[in-house]
């Protein structure tokens, strides 16, 4: 019986501990989309520092100013995409540019 208490009061504990996730936040946002925010922000400074790491970028620099730096990068094309301009827009748009340069120095 008093095994059956204490799994009891154990299973009551972490139900409601997991309730939290589906509380609004004090700010006023979701947990939900701001856990989402905070993985894609999370997935893209890592991607942006294991680019980093495999061009031997990442440790010129101070540890702050490093991250200073992805975190940057990271917000910035975090930005873009809730704009609905992707990577492969900026991408484009960067090559036109390029072409039109080379086009107006070959003159």
């Amino acid at each position: 019986m008093k095994k059956i208490f204490i799994i009891t009061a154990v299973c009551f504990i972490v139900g409601c501990s997991e309730l939290s996730q589906f509380m609004p936040s004090s700010s006023g946002s979701t947990s939900a989309t701001d856990s989402s925010w905070r993985s894609k922000m999370q997935s893209c400074m890592m991607s942006e520092a294991q680019s980093k790491f495999q061009a031997g970028t990442l440790f010129t620099n101070s540890i702050s100013a490093t991250a200073d730096e992805l975190v940057s990068t990271c917000t910035k094309k975090l930005a873009l995409q809730s704009l609905g301009i992707s990577d492969e827009a900026k991408s484009s748009a960067e090559s036109i540019i390029t072409n039109l340069k080379n086009l107006s120095s070959a003159q």
